[in-house]
């Protein structure tokens, strides 16, 4: 029975897990980028802001395909935001300091730091069970 199941069907299944995986992170963000852009300090901080912004178009580029449940639109938009969440995350994490020591801030660092490693990870498992798929189908089409 095994031999009549669609090989396919367990990397699908993968490839979901990772999409939820990667909104779940996504949550932190835009809870940092909420903070962010609400802080007094954004008002005077134009560097701040843009965090704020690049944070939002980043968690919007993947909306519309999580709204319908497209995991591989999904995947690709993150992977084409994912130089820009981390170039984001690396300037708040430069700036930080200089905009406020508060507790607040640090943790929103830190938040952000932990969110954009994990999403790194979740993206080169995509990468990985995309690859498994393509070698998978090649061996199976020279059988």
């Amino acid at each position: 029975m095994n031999g009549d199941r669609d090989p396919a069907a367990p990397i699908l299944s993968q490839e979901r897990k990772i999409v939820e995986a990667l909104d779940n992170q996504l949550a932190h963000v835009w809870m940092v980028r909420t903070f962010l852009k609400h802080s007094e300090e954004a008002e005077e901080d134009e560097e701040l802001r843009s965090v704020s912004r690049d944070l939002y178009d980043v968690c919007l580029a993947v909306g519309p395909a999580l709204a319908t449940n497209d995991d591989k639109t999904y995947l690709r938009q993150m992977k084409k935001k994912w130089s820009k969440l981390r170039k984001t995350t690396e300037l708040y994490l430069e700036i930080q300091p200089e905009i406020s020591g508060h507790t607040n801030f640090k943790m929103a660092a830190r938040s952000l730091e932990v969110a954009t490693g994990n999403i790194e990870t979740l993206l080169a498992e995509a990468r990985l069970a995309k690859s498994k798929t393509i070698s998978g189908k090649s061996s199976n089409a020279s059988s």
